[in-house]
């Protein structure tokens, strides 16, 4: 039978995400880095100016605008405006390249980009920036003083009328990874964003004396909705520049957040820097951890450091954040918890037919939050929503409390001799040895046995490669015939842009290796 979220209150409409930040306080902080801030009376009128600008400058509702940038209060600023002018935002990944960004521009028919100043090399080798109608709007360019952001947050907010878009109107279109195919933008509409940000804001048990830091890019899924869903309760938002230990641990000591997300890779080298202490993460009441499994290693590394456990939750581009231990309530490590608020999760064989609990399956999903498709592409989009149900792709397990196991994604499970294997089983058995930094497991084709497991790894700094032979029987140790039949050691674990370990380019890498065999 399918697994329920509690029932969910009707969230606020989303252009009035600050409403109760603007009600108690204000001239109080809302949005921090460690170089500039905005209160929540400062946040409003520059969003409403840009806006203004914005439409001033000819866009018009509906109008896709992308944007390329990396984390900033700007940023936010931009991403309030978009909502409030009713334009389209398209946040682009801060490491794409050109091919990537001309692929982004042409799948959503951008109308506009606002870059960063140091990309516009990479711009300028766009083959489709210079065609875009409305331009580049750009941000820190000394050079650039007409078609700058600085000068469109300037805007008479008195010249220009918001009008309040259709609920089932694009608001935002965040691109995939690319796991699974070319980039697909990911389009949710006013409507399925507002009940996203209700069911998030819901599960992290925001209030106003919160403080979120978003670890991770926001412009990605999580840093956003995360985001969103923080000031949505009144609660403060910092801005970390960087994703690393020397602008996440002084954010940590000088701010005093409540909240913490962060995607395990980033989360490891935080933990493990030298300058890292109790203290640090003391004023915290919840560490979330997903977009990829959180390894044992992991919750151990950071119980022993600050006393308090990670809480793991599971999510997507197309829905949000649907599963998370509960704050306040029962923690099971190693799980992904139950559905959140609004979420109803089912558990499938290959013949569609429910299962029961610690059996294996595929999840489905539905949810007010889903995407209303994949931008331009209805096929992809009628091949993952049926009958009002998504279909992850995403191989679970779950108990007789609700508790759901992310097992890997279903392409990526390895069948060896018959046996299905989940890299992440592998991945945290290596990552046990005191060695290993990062581990990231493929299948690869082998004729006899399907396929076999092959290990890739880096080794911790200070640390001496272990042999190959003792890795594998370190494995073997662990989880037998599981343990991988070869492991290749790598000076940097290749990530995709997401910041996840890009299971696909280990793949390539290693089907590569096999054909030279």
């Amino acid at each position: 039978m399918p697994i329920y979220g509690q029932d969910l209150d009707e969230p606020s409409k989303i252009q009035d995400v600050l409403r109760i930040g603007l009600d108690t306080k204000a001239d109080e902080d809302a949005v921090i880095s460690l170089d500039s801030s905005l209160t929540w009376r400062e946040f409003d009128e520059q969003s409403s100016r840009l806006a203004a600008g914005y439409l001033n400058h000819g866009l018009n509702p509906g109008d896709r605008i992308a944007s390329l940038m990396p984390n900033r209060v700007a940023l936010y600023v931009h991403y309030l405006a978009c909502l409030k002018a009713g334009l389209v935002a398209v946040p682009l990944n801060y490491r794409y390249m050109s091919p990537e960004i001309d692929h982004a521009l042409g799948v959503c028919q951008v109308s506009a980009i606002v870059a960063h100043a140091e990309r516009n090399q990479d711009l300028s080798n766009s083959k489709l920036v210079d065609k875009l109608p409305f331009g580049t709007i750009s941000y820190n360019d000394s050079e650039n003083h007409t078609l700058s952001f600085e000068n469109f947050v300037q805007t008479d907010i008195n010249a220009v009328k918001f009008n309040t878009p259709d609920p089932e109107s694009p608001a935002v279109i965040f691109f995939t990874s690319g796991s699974t195919g070319p980039a697909k933008g990911v389009t949710h509409t006013y409507e399925s964003l507002k009940w996203m940000v209700g069911s998030c804001a819901e599960r992290f048990e925001f209030v106003s004396d919160d403080t979120l830091l978003p670890g991770s890019s926001i412009s990605h899924i999580g840093g956003f909705l995360f985001s969103l869903s923080a000031l949505s309760r009144g609660a403060c938002v910092l801005v970390a520049r960087h994703i690393d230990p020397d602008e996440i641990i002084p954010l940590l000591r000088n701010n005093r957040p409540t909240v913490l997300s962060m995607i395990p890779a980033a989360l490891f080298r935080v933990i493990r820097d030298h300058g890292a202490t109790r203290e640090d993460f003391s004023s915290l009441r919840l560490c979330r951890a997903g977009a990829d499994a959180v390894p044992l290693e992991l919750e151990r590394e950071y119980e022993d450091l600050t006393g308090h456990k990670i809480d793991e939750g599971y999510g997507s581009s197309e829905m949000g954040l649907a599963c998370m231990n509960p704050p306040s309530g029962l923690i099971k490590i190693g799980s992904t918890g139950p559905p959140i608020p609004g979420y109803v999760f089912s558990l499938r064989d290959e013949e569609d037919n429910e299962i029961s609990p610690h059996e294996t399956g595929n999840l489905w999903v539905k949810t007010r939050s889903l995407m209303q498709g994949y931008w331009g592409n209805p096929e992809s989009t009628r091949d993952v929503i049926k009958d009002g149900w998504f279909d992850t792709g995403d191989v679970m397990i779950y108990d007789e409390d609700g508790y759901f196991w992310f097992k890997g994604r279903k392409k990526q499970i390895i069948i060896h001799d018959g046996s299905n294997i989940s890299p992440i089983e592998v991945e945290e058995a290596l990552l046990e040895h005191e060695a290993v930094e990062l581990a990231g497991v493929v299948g690869v084709h082998d004729t006899m046995h399907g396929e076999n497991v092959r290990a890739f790894i880096t080794i911790k700094e200070g640390f001496q490669a272990p042999k190959v032979f003792d890795l594998i029987k370190f494995a073997r140790d662990r989880i037998g015939y599981k343990a991988p039949e070869d492991i290749v050691i790598l000076d940097e674990m290749p990530l995709n842009p997401t910041g996840k370990i890009d299971r696909n380019g280990l793949k390539r890498l290693a089907e590569k290796e096999h054909a030279h065999r």
